[in-house]
Protein backbone atom coordinates (compact mmCIF):
# COMPACT_ATOMS: atom_id res chain seq x y z
CA UNK A 1 0.00 0.00 0.00
CA UNK A 2 2.66 2.10 1.00
CA UNK A 3 4.60 1.88 -2.65
CA UNK A 4 1.15 2.18 -4.54
CA UNK A 5 0.15 5.70 -2.27
CA UNK A 6 4.04 7.00 -2.85
CA UNK A 7 3.99 6.26 -6.79
CA UNK A 8 0.22 7.66 -7.04
CA UNK A 9 1.67 10.70 -4.92
CA UNK A 10 4.59 11.22 -7.26
CA UNK A 11 2.52 11.41 -10.69
CA UNK A 12 -0.23 13.21 -9.19
CA UNK A 13 2.63 15.59 -8.80
CA UNK A 14 4.35 14.92 -12.51
CA UNK A 15 2.98 12.54 -14.82
CA UNK A 16 6.60 12.40 -16.66
CA UNK A 17 7.65 10.61 -13.36
CA UNK A 18 10.51 8.14 -13.80
CA UNK A 19 10.70 5.77 -10.98
CA UNK A 20 14.14 3.12 -10.54
CA UNK A 21 13.84 -0.23 -8.85
CA UNK A 22 17.25 -1.76 -8.29
CA UNK A 23 18.17 -4.67 -7.30
CA UNK A 24 15.30 -6.79 -8.42
CA UNK A 25 16.66 -9.93 -7.89
CA UNK A 26 16.65 -9.43 -4.81
CA UNK A 27 13.44 -8.52 -4.19
CA UNK A 28 10.98 -10.36 -2.24
CA UNK A 29 8.20 -12.11 -4.72
CA UNK A 30 5.08 -10.38 -5.59
CA UNK A 31 5.74 -7.01 -4.22
CA UNK A 32 6.47 -5.45 -7.28
CA UNK A 33 2.99 -6.83 -8.82
CA UNK A 34 1.50 -3.45 -6.37
CA UNK A 35 2.53 -1.58 -9.15
CA UNK A 36 0.42 -3.34 -12.07
CA UNK A 37 -2.08 -0.98 -11.97
CA UNK A 38 0.76 1.55 -13.68
CA UNK A 39 1.68 -0.68 -16.48
CA UNK A 40 -1.58 -1.80 -17.53
CA UNK A 41 -3.90 -0.59 -20.30
CA UNK A 42 -5.56 1.92 -18.91
CA UNK A 43 -4.74 5.44 -19.46
CA UNK A 44 -6.09 6.72 -15.73
CA UNK A 45 -5.32 5.04 -12.16
CA UNK A 46 -6.42 6.04 -8.99
CA UNK A 47 -7.45 8.86 -10.92
CA UNK A 48 -4.41 9.72 -12.28
CA UNK A 49 -2.67 9.87 -15.38
CA UNK A 50 0.49 7.59 -15.99
CA UNK A 51 1.31 7.07 -19.42
CA UNK A 52 4.06 9.27 -19.47
CA UNK A 53 5.39 7.72 -16.91
CA UNK A 54 9.00 5.37 -16.87
CA UNK A 55 9.41 2.20 -14.75
CA UNK A 56 13.07 0.66 -15.27
CA UNK A 57 14.23 -2.26 -13.36
CA UNK A 58 17.49 -2.93 -12.48
CA UNK A 59 18.54 -6.86 -11.89
CA UNK A 60 22.02 -8.53 -11.42
CA UNK A 61 19.92 -11.61 -12.37
CA UNK A 62 21.05 -13.16 -15.60
CA UNK A 63 24.42 -11.61 -15.16
CA UNK A 64 26.77 -14.85 -14.89
CA UNK A 65 24.61 -16.38 -18.23
CA UNK A 66 25.57 -12.64 -19.87
CA UNK A 67 29.02 -13.09 -19.45
CA UNK A 68 29.33 -16.43 -20.15
CA UNK A 69 27.42 -16.19 -23.64
CA UNK A 70 29.23 -13.01 -24.52
CA UNK A 71 32.65 -15.01 -23.68
CA UNK A 72 31.37 -18.20 -26.10
CA UNK A 73 30.12 -15.41 -28.79
CA UNK A 74 33.45 -13.88 -28.38
CA UNK A 75 35.50 -17.15 -28.69
CA UNK A 76 33.09 -17.97 -31.68
CA UNK A 77 34.81 -14.78 -33.15
CA UNK A 78 31.42 -12.69 -32.60
CA UNK A 79 32.88 -9.45 -31.44
CA UNK A 80 30.38 -7.55 -28.37
CA UNK A 81 29.18 -4.75 -30.48
CA UNK A 82 27.87 -7.60 -32.93
CA UNK A 83 25.97 -9.85 -30.19
CA UNK A 84 22.12 -9.00 -29.76
CA UNK A 85 19.40 -8.81 -27.87
CA UNK A 86 17.77 -12.14 -29.67
CA UNK A 87 20.94 -13.88 -28.87
CA UNK A 88 21.12 -13.04 -24.93
CA UNK A 89 17.05 -12.65 -24.33
CA UNK A 90 16.38 -16.54 -23.79
CA UNK A 91 19.09 -16.73 -21.04
CA UNK A 92 18.35 -13.50 -19.39
CA UNK A 93 14.49 -14.14 -19.26
CA UNK A 94 14.99 -17.45 -18.15
CA UNK A 95 17.65 -16.18 -14.94
CA UNK A 96 14.96 -12.86 -14.29
CA UNK A 97 11.70 -14.12 -14.74
CA UNK A 98 11.82 -18.04 -14.06
CA UNK A 99 14.05 -17.58 -10.55
CA UNK A 100 12.42 -18.43 -7.64
CA UNK A 101 14.63 -16.12 -5.61
CA UNK A 102 14.32 -13.00 -8.21
CA UNK A 103 11.10 -9.87 -7.72
CA UNK A 104 10.02 -10.99 -10.95
CA UNK A 105 9.16 -14.70 -9.94
CA UNK A 106 5.55 -15.73 -10.85
CA UNK A 107 5.04 -11.68 -11.22
CA UNK A 108 2.22 -10.20 -12.77
CA UNK A 109 3.96 -8.04 -14.78
CA UNK A 110 5.77 -11.30 -16.59
CA UNK A 111 2.50 -13.20 -16.99
CA UNK A 112 1.00 -9.83 -18.52
CA UNK A 113 3.61 -9.04 -20.95
CA UNK A 114 3.76 -5.42 -19.45
CA UNK A 115 7.64 -5.18 -19.96
CA UNK A 116 8.66 -3.39 -23.16
CA UNK A 117 12.00 -3.55 -23.41
CA UNK A 118 15.08 -5.57 -21.94
CA UNK A 119 18.30 -4.15 -22.22
CA UNK A 120 21.19 -5.96 -21.16
CA UNK A 121 24.55 -4.62 -19.87
CA UNK A 122 27.39 -6.76 -21.41
CA UNK A 123 30.81 -6.62 -19.90
CA UNK A 124 33.06 -4.09 -20.80
CA UNK A 125 36.46 -4.61 -22.94
CA UNK A 126 39.90 -3.14 -21.93
CA UNK A 127 39.16 -0.17 -24.36
CA UNK A 128 35.41 0.39 -22.74
CA UNK A 129 37.48 0.82 -19.35
CA UNK A 130 39.72 3.59 -20.63
CA UNK A 131 36.68 5.57 -21.95
CA UNK A 132 35.49 5.26 -18.61
CA UNK A 133 38.86 6.33 -16.92
CA UNK A 134 38.81 9.12 -19.24
CA UNK A 135 35.65 10.25 -18.55
CA UNK A 136 36.14 10.14 -14.80
CA UNK A 137 38.80 11.88 -15.09
CA UNK A 138 37.37 15.18 -16.46
CA UNK A 139 34.37 15.11 -14.11
CA UNK A 140 36.97 14.90 -11.36
CA UNK A 141 38.70 18.10 -13.49
CA UNK A 142 41.92 16.07 -13.81
CA UNK A 143 44.24 16.25 -16.61
CA UNK A 144 43.69 13.18 -18.58
CA UNK A 145 47.40 11.33 -19.80
CA UNK A 146 47.88 8.58 -21.58
CA UNK A 147 50.00 6.69 -19.26
CA UNK A 148 47.37 6.72 -16.02
CA UNK A 149 44.11 6.05 -18.82
CA UNK A 150 46.98 2.69 -19.48
CA UNK A 151 47.63 2.21 -15.57
CA UNK A 152 44.19 2.55 -14.18
CA UNK A 153 42.52 0.74 -16.86
CA UNK A 154 45.11 -2.19 -16.53
CA UNK A 155 44.59 -2.27 -12.83
CA UNK A 156 40.84 -3.41 -13.32
CA UNK A 157 40.65 -7.15 -13.64
CA UNK A 158 39.62 -8.90 -16.54
CA UNK A 159 38.16 -12.60 -17.21
CA UNK A 160 38.91 -15.42 -18.04
CA UNK A 161 42.53 -15.26 -16.52
CA UNK A 162 44.22 -16.92 -19.50
CA UNK A 163 42.92 -14.11 -21.80
CA UNK A 164 42.15 -11.52 -19.92
CA UNK A 165 38.99 -10.10 -22.35
CA UNK A 166 36.20 -8.47 -20.05
CA UNK A 167 36.80 -6.32 -17.23
CA UNK A 168 35.37 -8.20 -13.80
CA UNK A 169 33.71 -5.41 -12.14
CA UNK A 170 32.53 -2.92 -15.32
CA UNK A 171 34.06 0.38 -14.56
CA UNK A 172 32.49 0.46 -10.57
CA UNK A 173 36.18 0.76 -9.33
CA UNK A 174 37.62 2.92 -11.11
CA UNK A 175 37.28 6.42 -9.58
CA UNK A 176 38.49 4.90 -6.48
CA UNK A 177 41.45 3.61 -8.45
CA UNK A 178 42.53 6.60 -9.73
CA UNK A 179 44.28 8.58 -6.81
CA UNK A 180 46.99 5.43 -7.18
CA UNK A 181 48.09 6.46 -10.32
CA UNK A 182 48.42 10.07 -10.17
Amino acid sequence: ENLKRWIQGNLTNCGRSAFLFDEMDKMHPGLIDVIIPFLGPSWVVYGTNYRKAIFIFISNAGGEQINKMTLDLWRARKDREEISLQDLEPAISKAAFENPQSGFWKSGIINEHLIDFVVPFLPLKHHHVKQCVISELIQQGLEVRPVVVQEVADSIPYFPEEEKIFSSTGCKTVASRISFFL
